[in-house]
């Protein structure tokens, strides 16, 4: 949007462009920061939103299929309800998290607390409105490919857990939800 702004001053008012311009930042650096909320989607499925310190989840899954071993690797990372193997959709009861407390998503706030329905009333609303005024278009990230989504940290040799790399094979991706 910064370069669209300084570069085309004169766009087109008929949408909405997905950024902020960045200039009055890049050039001031004492500019306040523009706070606004961001957006996770698969596809045209909106999976999540952070707004400020929140993170709500609409839609939880791993892609990780049955194998329990790509749980372990990390020990501490798997959060029970949250790190599922099917697609669940939380769009009536969002997942949240204070990721500014817990920026591994660890600890999901519980839904009767006060912390929950206190930002659940900042987001729904803002989540509303951005669903009411959202023009779908086509996704320029749509293609699939399992070589890029093997997991192979640093010393997975070391413990013999390595997965093999799949030849490349990208396709168009096919969102099931």
């Amino acid at each position: 949007s910064s370069g669209i702004n300084a570069e085309w001053p004169l766009r087109p008012g008929d949408r909405i462009y997905d950024g902020i311009d960045l200039s009055p930042v890049l050039m001031d650096p004492g500019h306040d920061v523009i706070d606004r909320p961001v957006w996770y989607y698969r596809g045209n499925e909106l999976m999540a939103v952070r707004v400020g310190s929140y993170k709500a989840h609409y839609w939880l899954w791993t892609e990780f299929g049955k194998d329990p071993l790509k749980f372990t690797f990390c020990p501490g990372q798997y959060v029970q309800n949250v790190t599922v193997h099917d697609q669940f959709n939380h769009t009536d009861q969002p997942v949240l998290f204070n990721i500014g407390r817990d920026p591994g998503e660890k600890y999901p706030i519980g839904p009767k607390s006060a912390e929950y329905k206190t930002a659940m009333k900042i987001i729904s609303p803002i989540v509303a409105d951005h669903r009411a005024k959202l023009v779908k278009g086509k996704p320029s990230l749509n293609y699939c490919d399992n070589a890029v989504q093997n997991w192979a940290p640093p010393g997975c040799e070391e413990l013999g857990y390595c997965l093999p790399i799949p030849k490349s094979n990208p396709k168009l991706c096919y969102w099931d939800h």
